[in-house]
């Protein structure tokens, strides 16, 4: 909704940001000057131990030098919560005791959102109803069955856990004495028939578990049965206007805090896993609820964690979950973000196995644990034998589909790189190792002078780059035109060209299809021409400065190829660094000269300064007959012109 103006303002002004932060946060008392509003910490959004997480108060501001989290107090609320801009907005005016303001500009809007309200206060109202009966002579027998289960005193308070008696009116006429019963109705706790009729409980004769969101907020219960002759083990609430969940994990907002200062997640398969994690010390743990994990449940995962750990039995029932669960995350993998699959003992969840072999058994599998590529290479090479040449093509198929779903470039990149060493390993198991090859070329290709540029080439955003003399595009368009003429000597350089900044998009494309080429030992050529309309040497040859330089051609002296290559992009690198840190140091901190920012600009200056005089030293491989290498013709004496054959003499 909408905020009136001024409302943000008079937050701001009743809270500080150290005080909403501080309670997240241990701040470092030797770094720390509070009388200045300044402060420092280890950063709540990646796990460390120094304190490069900085609050400056009075600028209302946040920054972390390490993962470069910053923002303001509504920014840390909603990131550290997982909540949206309102939701967040209305924890700190709770906090500041400060109404929200009224939704008079959309009344069905504000009609939503008191009907949530009410609804919350019913479901708060049940968790109380369903620990009385637990605690009373009603839930004699679901005591004993808890005791049985090894939950002790504090698990059962701590995850509130209640019971619900089997009458069909235990809630509802509590909540029809209270006139609340539509309320409960719409909160799934009280069903109402459609064909008419009284209303009911939804839930009876059964162990209770609260569900309860990032904020603390009751959503929503499961029910675990507890005779063998009802139909259904677990029965939980229905989608409502405050429960939807494929948004929700169990145990969400303890796990947060826990995965904060530990950085691991474990994702469980069921409520009672969760619980005998949390009790043997594994806080950091959730689980769906009954159904498999939904893209936006591994979002945010990925919030509490990078890598979280899927907890499956080991049985044909896990693998098919871990299976589907792989084909889920592909798309959304990026990188630092992943999955980790711990595959326990066939016929053991972790309640089990800890009940066997204790905290440590569980300690044992989950250090144990297989990263994504593991599970996704298993289930292709072992999905059918590979001793044919249909077969082995085959599985090449089904690889390339699987990368295929991978919408990062950088990440696919690394893929591909592992899954042709594995590939290599299998098909070639006598080999004395997979490594990797240059690109196999049927013979050198005759080097031909670029063509003219086009219409299309005159009208893109490279050509104007080049026009502009733009020093960056400069040294990019030369780097990517010399590997373009020489790939099959650049194959051992794939990381640097993934990790090579570009600025322009065409470059990007270039440079993308290019590490994509060496991943997958293609040509690039058909696949550049499709998605630039151009050919890309010609495309890059209308940069003068990158055409003329005197490695853009083939070259039979592959060695020498890569190191102009590494010397090129390591200064190239360093200049970009230096540029991106004095320019986000300019833009965030214009009127600090804090130690902090001075440490950053040396460190890039420092890398920056180092590569400047490599390549004027000549410290790498590169040969040459003058004080200057190469390379150093190519970046600083920005006209890249060949030298002129001598005329010749007068005595010939």
């Amino acid at each position: 909704m909408p905020l009136p103006p001024g409302f943000l303002d008079d937050l701001r002004g009743r809270l500080t940001l150290s005080d909403v932060i501080g309670r997240k946060v241990t701040w470092d008392q030797r770094k720390s000057q509070p009388g200045k509003g300044d402060f420092w910490a280890p950063c709540p959004f990646h796990q460390e131990k120094t304190a490069s997480f900085h609050v400056d108060d009075r600028k209302g501001f946040y920054y972390c030098f390490g993962c470069h989290a910053k923002g303001d107090m509504v920014t840390f609320v909603r990131d550290i919560e997982n909540v949206s801009f309102i939701e967040a907005v209305e924890v700190l005016a709770q906090e500041a005791g400060v109404e929200m303001p009224a939704q008079t500009h959309d009344p069905k809007a504000a009609e939503k959102r008191d009907a949530q309200t009410r609804m919350i206060e019913v479901m708060e109202q049940a968790v109380n109803l369903f620990g009385l009966a637990f605690r009373s002579g009603q839930g004699d027998g679901v005591r004993d069955y808890t005791q049985r289960r090894g939950l002790s005193a504090e698990t059962l308070k701590r995850f509130e856990i209640g019971f619900a008696p089997n009458s069909r009116t235990h809630l509802t006429q509590h909540f029809k004495e209270k006139g609340v019963l539509e309320d409960a109705i719409a909160a799934g706790l009280v069903i109402k028939p459609d064909g008419g009729g009284n209303p009911y409980d939804r839930f009876r004769g059964r162990l209770m578990f609260p569900i309860r969101d990032a904020r603390g907020r009751c959503i929503a219960f499961g029910g675990r049965a507890l005779s063998a002759d009802q139909q259904a083990k677990y029965v939980n609430s229905p989608e409502t206007e405050i429960f939807h969940k494929s948004r929700v994990l169990f145990h969400h907002g303890p796990a947060s805090d826990a995965a904060r200062g530990s950085g691991e997640l474990i994702v469980a398969e069921g409520y009672m896993d969760v619980i005998a994690l949390a009790q043997a010390g594994f806080d950091y743990s959730v689980a769906p609820l009954g159904t498999a994990v939904t893209e936006e449940q591994i979002k945010m995962m990925w919030r509490m964690a990078p890598e979280p750990i899927i907890s499956l039995d080991g049985d044909t029932a896990g693998l098919r979950a871990a299976n589907r669960l792989i084909d889920i995350a592909l798309p959304l993998l990026e990188p630092g973000k992943s999955l980790r699959f711990c595959l326990l003992p066939e016929g053991k969840d972790p309640d089990d196995l800890i009940k066997s072999g204790g905290s440590e058994a569980m300690s044992d599998a989950l250090a144990k644990s297989l990263p994504l590529i593991e599970m996704l290479w298993r289930r292709e090479a072992e999905a059918e034998p590979v001793d044919t040449p249909e077969r082995k093509a085959a599985l090449d198929s089904r690889l390339r589909r699987a990368l295929g779903q991978i919408q990062d470039s950088s990440v696919r990149s690394h893929y591909g790189a592992e899954i042709k060493e594995r590939r290599n390993m299998l098909f070639s198991p006598k080999s004395s190792g997979p490594g990797r090859s240059e690109i196999p070329r049927t013979g050198r290709r005759s080097y031909r002078p670029p063509t003219g540029p086009s219409p299309s080439t005159r009208s893109s955003a490279l050509a104007a780059s080049g026009k502009a003399s733009d020093p960056g595009q400069i040294r990019e368009a030369a780097i990517l035109l010399i590997a373009l003429e020489n790939l099959r000597h650049i194959a051992p350089l794939e990381d640097r060209f993934e990790q090579l900044t570009v600025t322009s998009p065409s470059h990007e494309t270039i440079r993308n299809e290019l590490v994509s080429a060496l991943v997958s030992e293609t040509d690039p050529t058909k696949s550049l021409e499709e998605r630039l309309g151009e050919n890309a040497v010609a495309l890059l040859s209308r940069v003068p400065q990158a055409r003329s330089h005197p490695y853009a051609s083939p070259r039979e002296d592959g060695e020498l190829v890569r190191a102009i290559l590494l010397e090129a992009i390591e200064r190239h690198q360093a200049i970009a660094d230096f540029d991106h840190e004095t320019s986000e140091a300019r833009q965030d901190f214009n009127d600090d000269g804090g130690e902090d920012i001075t440490w950053r600009l040396r460190q890039a200056g420092q890398h920056r300064h180092h590569a400047d005089r490599k390549a004027l030293e000549g410290e790498s491989s590169i040969t040459s007959s003058s004080d200057v290498s190469p390379l150093q013709q190519m970046l600083d004496n920005q006209t890249y012109r060949r030298k002129k054959k001598p005329p010749p003499s007068s005595n010939q």
